[in-house]
């Protein structure tokens, strides 16, 4: 079996149709939906692209693997799903974006070079590359934001538009006046983007996709990882108007939240982001770009699920659709992500199984508590491999696709570190204690922050919106008590032992003794006569007498 493993970047759970849309119509995400499991409780182990995406990659909480916020290396020699695949032999690809950021220092540490084939996988997340690119190429007095080379900026260059940086100039810009309305303007993300669609970014990479497709001996994973909808806001047509402000879901927010809030929330509510979404100009523009850039995505998926039906590949490739993390949109009085109400933190899961093993789930919803490095031991699990549980931290969903109810976990946990933002420093925080922690049991959501500060505490079953925190006051002491008992119990987890197995562990008991190792005996009774074997019989040479004693015998 393949596995076609897609991912959106900052695509909110409930901007589908299936999932309950209004009028965001996607009826290919239905599609899959209608054929497979959609998960409707998962969350992403860090509201941040960077983080969010070593933890999937990896199938280890932030705070394991080290890479916490965007552009934090992730260190040299961590397993990655690539690593796992390769051992039990799946081909594993990446079309699209990671995000990852090599461990320059650790590779040089090692003698690892990008040239190898090792040091490529070392420096690209564990992917082989049919194509990287990450979406942002902004461009400033110093220089490109991304150093990498855009093979998307050279696609465009080859179809003829001109410039350093076509990305900036025409895909993510609209026009004004003969001039560039660039899309990093909220202003303009009602204009069109001044390119044709079919070269915009998400057909370009489904291109890309199928392309690999093609061309692939299996099985294989290919992660087709698109930039969008993220930022920059803005479509080309006919995409850029088929939304207007009559199409907006209401804005969910109350006045509650900005009335004493927790120092933290209130940092980021007064961010510029924050500031620009509180604005109903903004969003009147902002959010029918963000609807537009999913239904482009919605028909670019068709594109994929219609090519593998056409060449047969739909019978055996498992088709996975998710998000790094979702989309404020002026929700909470917040844009973009960061923190953990269920716009930024939940997102999207659709999984089809092709497989008659998982024909009596078609069609259904699941309501467990899954996590983004569940994904990981699932496809070992889905392509017949066993799960090295002492590395993954997360759990196969496989047993939900096939109809079966497993033990599952209490709770669900996300991270966020903070640190390399201005919240930081308006905080007056050190690096180390700008750190969130979310613990979510699926009714009770509590936040507890790093430096002193108070816990925060939402009811969802009181209180759906998550407006009223209840971390203000001591009535609900004992729901505190019992979260911080579950993240205590989560933070004392076996997570770095991870060159030994608990198998090889027991499996190794008494082997010492079968080759030699043996103290604290008194006199060789203690263990089978065939341990002591070696050491037992006539003695060959006495050095224990003196020379002139051996004279004199």
């Amino acid at each position: 079996m393949n596995i076609l493993f897609i991912m959106y970047d900052q695509l909110r759970f409930d901007y589908l149709s299936c999932a309950g849309h209004p009028h965001l119509q996607t009826p290919n995400f239905d599609r899959v939906a209608a054929k497979g499991v959609r998960f409707t409780n998962a969350f992403v182990q860090s509201p941040i692209c960077g983080a969010s995406r070593m933890s999937t990659y990896t199938g280890r909480y932030t705070s394991s693997h080290g890479a916490q916020w965007n552009g934090f290396p992730l260190r040299v020699g961590e397993m990655t799903l690539g690593d796992h695949l390769r051992e039990i032999g799946v081909g594993c690809w990446l079309v699209g974006k990671t995000h990852m950021r090599v461990d320059a220092k650790g590779m040089e540490r090692l003698g690892l070079s990008q040239d190898t084939v090792i040091g490529a996988r070392q420096a690209e997340c564990g992917f082989d590359i049919w194509v990287r690119d990450d979406g942002l190429w902004g461009q400033g007095p110093d220089g490109f934001y991304d150093q990498n080379r855009s093979p998307y900026n050279e696609y465009l260059k080859s179809k003829g538009y001109d410039g350093e940086n076509p990305w900036a100039d025409y895909a993510n810009a609209g026009v004004e006046d003969g001039n560039i309305a660039s899309g990093w303007m909220f202003e303009n993300a009602d204009k069109p983007a001044n390119i044709a669609e079919e070269d915009s970014e998400t057909p370009w990479l489904t291109s890309e996709a199928i392309r690999f497709i093609d061309q692939a001996d299996g099985p294989w994973l290919a992660h087709v990882s698109y930039i969008k909808p993220h930022w920059p806001y803005i479509v080309p047509a006919p995409y850029h108007d088929l939304y207007g402000p009559e199409h907006i879901a209401p804005t969910i927010r109350h006045d509650v939240e900005r009335t004493d809030p927790h120092p933290v929330y209130g940092a980021f509510m007064d961010s510029k982001v924050a500031s620009a979404f509180q604005q109903g100009a903004v969003r009147d523009k902002v959010v029918p770009a963000y609807m537009g850039l999913i239904k482009q995505c919605d028909d670019q998926l068709g594109r994929l699920l219609d090519h593998l039906e056409d060449t047969g590949r739909a019978e055996d490739t498992m088709i996975v659709l998710t998000s790094d993390h979702g989309d404020y949109l002026g929700d909470h009085w917040l844009g973009e992500k960061d923190l953990f109400h269920m716009p930024s933190v939940k997102v999207p899961l659709i999984i089809y199984d092709p497989r008659p093993t998982a024909d009596n789930t078609r069609g259904t919803t699941c309501d467990a508590l899954v996590e983004a490095i569940d994904l990981a031991p699932t496809f070992i699990d889905a392509q017949g491999g066993k799960v090295p549980d002492h590395i993954l931290e997360g759990r196969s969903l496989l047993p939900w696709l096939h109809g079966g109810l497993p033990q599952w976990r209490e709770v669900a946990i996300s991270e966020y570190d903070y640190s390399g933002t201005s919240v930081c420093e308006k905080l007056g925080l050190s690096p180390r204690d700008a750190r969130l922690f979310m613990v979510f049991d699926g009714r009770f959501k509590m936040i507890h922050a790093e430096g002193g500060f108070r816990p925060m505490l939402f009811d969802l079953e009181t209180d759906p919106e998550e407006f009223f925190d209840l971390g203000k006051g001591a009535a609900h002491q004992a729901d505190i008590d019992r979260l911080y008992g579950h993240l205590g119990k989560w933070g004392r987890r076996m997570s770095q032992r991870v060159t030994k197995s608990d198998a090889e562990i027991i499996a190794s008991r008494g082997g010492s003794a079968r080759k030699g190792i043996l103290p604290f005996m008194v006199d060789g009774s203690e263990v089978p006569e065939e341990l002591t074997q070696t050491y037992r019989g006539p003695v060959r040479q006495n050095h224990t007498t003196s020379e002139s004693e051996g004279e004199e015998r």
